[in-house]
């Protein structure tokens, strides 16, 4: 009886105890270069998984500096701590890398439903737009479920206030009616226009984004309410009620300011002018804290490439880490990279962008010769023992876009989406959203790739033409 407790024991302790993660690949066949890094890959791998300071460190960014839009004090004095820190990591080659860029003021703003009975609507106004004049807009509201509606209905919508009420099916799909809303509505002769929000889920939760006007179409106010409060009005419309709101909205521009690219490096000890770039965006939009969209992505990238220099793990080529700046309502920072190392492109061997949050990882997509894709497939496979090394043709990011367009191959790293747009350009991107383990896979994920691809023997080959 006793030994019988002992393994009721024993097996019960096995049952509840964590599951370890698999350090070994020896399920996986490996090809020639895959081979050589296993001992590296796997001491990566482990260091990232057992690591609290990546984590802390994102903590303490958003917690410190709250959300980091463009032409705020929180961004630069972001910038500011996160070169400081990085020079007391030790990276080489620190320092920010000078971008004008744009300053939209959201301003102080409002939505009430006024009749048929009176409620606040929680909403943000959309980035680039102007604002209402002081009095407000008051009008009733045309509800529509595409663009193709409101183009048929378009004789109802003088005077209007124009509802988007679309349903999320995907974001590229989507988010079409947040970013050309406001032109559709106009043409049609709207006093402004507001969308469903951009998200399959929400406790109330309005998110805001970028907008776009188009020349000769006179601007109107653009703003985004929650899926709750749309869907209500969208029913309410159906039975045949007239809801009428006010919009109250003091968005506006102002002149461009500075800000910075933030940079820094391992120095390759045999290649050094051929470069691994690797980054997210700094900048977020100014709800939440941008902890997912994007500092997530940027610490992630920041900590990968801490992460070698702690193991003495230095690469022939050299890893460089990029915070780029101003992604959200401009892109200025991608243009900028691109244009302050346009004579060095044809030394940058591949970019790595992260910008999907830093939820579970599954692998990348990979945008570049097919040579270098089986190439990139066999170093997947020591990402096997976290599950993140598949591998899919397509792929890359809007800060690496700029170069990827002038040759360089590049890659996005690819997470479990499911919540992501639950919290995406919202208060709730926070945080205490995210998860420590899947975080640091997602660190293991970028180092093991950026490092083999700068230190293996042969240059990752790019296309024919390029």
């Amino acid at each position: 009886m006793k030994n019988l407790l002992i393994l009721v024991l024993s097996a019960t302790i096995s049952a509840c105890a964590p599951p370890q993660s698999k350090t070994s690949n020896s399920s996986i066949t490996l090809g020639s270069i895959a081979s050589k890094y296993e001992t590296s890959a796997n001491r990566l791998i482990e260091a990232a998984l057992k690591d609290t300071s990546g984590f802390e460190r994102l903590a303490e960014m958003c917690d410190t500096f709250g959300p980091r839009f463009s032409g705020t004090d929180n961004l630069e004095k972001a910038i500011d701590w996160i070169l400081s820190e990085m020079n007391r990591d030790g990276l080489s080659n620190v320092h920010g890398e000078a971008v004008m860029i744009p300053k939209w003021v959201r301003g102080n703003e409002s939505a009430h439903m006024v009749s048929p009975w009176k409620k606040e609507l929680h909403m943000l106004g959309l980035g680039g737009s102007i604002g209402t004049p002081p009095e407000g807009i008051t009008a009733d509201v045309m509800v529509v479920s595409s663009f193709d509606e409101l183009e048929d209905r378009s004789d109802e919508a003088k005077g209007k206030i124009v509802l988007f009420n679309v349903p999320f099916t995907n974001y590229g799909k989507t988010v079409s009616y947040r970013s050309g809303g406001a032109v559709a509505a106009s043409k049609a002769g709207a006093v402004a226009s507001i969308i469903r929000s951009v998200g399959p889920y929400s406790m109330n939760t309005p998110h805001t984004g970028n907008s776009r006007y188009e020349d000769g179409v006179k601007k109107i106010p653009h703003a985004a309410i929650t899926v709750e409060d749309a869907a209500m009005i969208g029913r309410m419309v159906n039975r045949g009620q007239t809801v009428t709101v006010k919009l109250k909205m003091e968005g506006r521009y102002e002149e461009d300011v500075p800000s910075r690219n933030a940079v820094a490096e391992i120095r390759g000890s045999e290649y050094p002018e051929e470069v691994v770039v690797m980054g997210g965006h700094i900048d977020s939009w100014d709800v939440g804290q941008g902890a997912m969209d994007d500092g997530g992505g940027c610490v992630a990238a920041w900590q990968a490439v801490k992460l070698m220099k702690d193991l003495g793990l230095t690469p022939r080529r050299t890893v460089r880490v990029v915070l780029w700046t101003n992604e959200e309502n401009g892109l200025r920072g991608g243009n900028a990279y691109r244009d302050a190392h346009i004579d060095e492109l044809d030394n940058h061997i591949l970019a790595i962008e992260s910008d999907g949050g830093v939820f579970k990882p599954s692998g990348f997509g990979f945008s570049g010769s097919d040579e270098a894709f089986n190439m990139i497939t066999d170093i997947g496979k020591l990402l096997s023992p976290i599950e993140s090394g598949k591998i899919t043709k397509g792929g890359g990011g809007a800060d690496i876009g700029p170069i990827m367009r002038e040759g360089v191959p590049g890659m996005g790293l690819r997470v479990d989406g499911s919540k992501y747009f639950w919290y995406h350009h919202t208060n709730a991107d926070t945080w205490d959203k995210l998860d420590r383990d899947e975080f640091n896979r997602c660190v293991a994920t970028m180092a093991v790739m950026a490092y083999v691809v700068a230190d293996m023997d042969e240059k990752l080959p790019r296309k024919a033409n390029q």
